[in-house]
């Protein structure tokens, strides 16, 4: 792969920009929008609104797409449904987002799946780029201001209000432009190899396999150190989960985490004394107060207590490593120390060079040899992309090697 691998066509997009913010949200209107956007020329710029924070799902409210010749596009998917037309039409060609990673799932959920993307914000991650958010890489790139008020609304609302419309156009209006930008600096910095790599990985990255206990992920849960109560705070999350689910509904809309917490910590005696506990608020602590008085009891009656687990698969926290282990720890700072004095130099976040889970799990257990070669050999086992090897394989080796004659000094000095 050369390093011109991103082209850079000319913005000669003589195509007015559509004002027309209407939502196609008929099978009519959208099979006649796939005939207009594949009649389009270039990239297709793609983003997707949902309603987190108000609905239990992650499904898309609104998708919009523009493309030159064309013009821009904001679909209903509940009313439209399957996308596959559109997909047929567009997948080979190349789609732009602004951080993919956080929309794909629910394109994919639709029938959007794209082959190849641009992701302009991980280009300007790797152009070094501090402030990465659509309307500062905008304003920073294309001299546009963009308000972004509406980022956290109930994109489930319907009808939707104008001026979110408008904001939803936009997002995608100038992202062949911004697209076309970055791709130029990437190639004057040498750095559109490597941007290449990260726009697939992210593209082809697996999700994340559900947790076998995803309860544990309720916050404050930790604080609980009685097995009963934390068997009681299990029950009333599930329940909380189950009645999420079933409306549709954030479940912290429905009753907070703290609530839940409270609730396990305090054990109440009766059905009253839980009504009027202070803490356990919420727009269902009182409706449903049956469903989470039934989950206490359950809690209470369970035999076989959640014991505090961590995975095989999981390391302690770097902060114990010292105690725990004083080799890996020396390690991981070492190259920590490395990675961000190399990061420094590229101008590329040290996060972007290196996943910190790989540079920890490389550090708790080390290759046989701290050599390029073998360190390397061992990144790219633990997911490192080629050219995050390249960059940071012999930094982390001398560091390990760096870090393994500090201890011996520091042991002979001792002695």
């Amino acid at each position: 792969m050369t390093d011109d691998s991103l082209t850079t066509p000319t913005s000669d997009d003589s195509t007015p920009r559509s004002h027309s913010r209407e939502v196609i949200d008929t099978r009519e209107a959208y099979l006649e929008a796939v005939e207009k956007i594949t009649a389009g020329y270039g990239p297709i710029a793609v983003d997707a609104e949902r309603a987190s924070g108000f609905k239990f799902s992650q499904r898309a409210y609104l998708i919009q797409l523009y493309r030159r010749g064309s013009g821009s596009f904001l679909f209903d998917p509940p009313a439209i449904g399957s996308f596959s037309e559109l997909n047929d039409a567009i997948a080979s060609q190349e789609w732009i987002l602004h951080a993919a990673s956080q929309d794909l799932a629910c394109l994919r959920e639709v029938g959007l799946d794209p082959k190849v993307i641009f992701d302009t914000e991980l280009a300007a991650r790797l152009l070094g780029i501090p402030r990465v958010g659509l309307g500062s890489v905008v304003e920073e790139f294309l001299g546009i201001h963009l308000k972004k008020e509406h980022s956290a609304a109930d994109w489930s609302r319907r009808p939707l209000p104008e001026s979110w419309l408008e904001y939803a156009a936009l997002d995608v209006e100038l992202l062949p432009d911004l697209r076309d930008k970055l791709a130029e600096l990437l190639i004057e910095n040498s750095k559109a190899v490597i941007a290449a790599q990260e726009f697939e990985a992210t593209r082809a990255k697996e999700p994340k396999p559900a947790a076998a206990e995803p309860w544990r992920r309720l916050t404050g849960v930790h604080s609980l150190r009685n097995p009963r109560n934390v068997a009681v705070a299990r029950e009333l999350w599930y329940a909380r989960d189950a009645l999420a689910r079933e409306q549709d509904v954030s479940p912290g809309r429905l009753v907070p985490d703290a609530s839940l917490v409270a609730a396990a910590r305090v054990l109440p005696e009766s059905k009253r004394d839980l009504v009027n506990m202070r803490e356990f608020s919420g727009r269902a602590s009182r409706t449903e107060i049956d469903r989470w008085w039934a989950a206490l009891e359950a809690g209470r009656a369970v035999t076989e207590l959640p014991v505090n687990r961590r995975s095989e698969d999981t390391l302690p926290p770097p902060r114990s490593w010292a105690d725990r282990n004083p080799e890996a720890d020396a390690r991981l700072k070492a190259a920590r120390a490395a990675l961000a004095e190399l990061s420094e130099f590229v101008n590329i976040p040290v996060e972007n060079l290196l996943t910190p889970e790989i540079l920890r799990r490389v550090s708790w257990t080390p290759p046989t040899e701290s050599t390029a070669g073998v360190v390397g050999s061992t990144l790219a086992g633990l997911g490192a992309r080629p050219w995050q090897v390249e960059l940071t394989a012999q930094p982390i080796a001398q560091a390990f090697v760096d870090a393994h004659q500090s201890l011996e000094n520091d042991s002979d000095a001792s002695s």
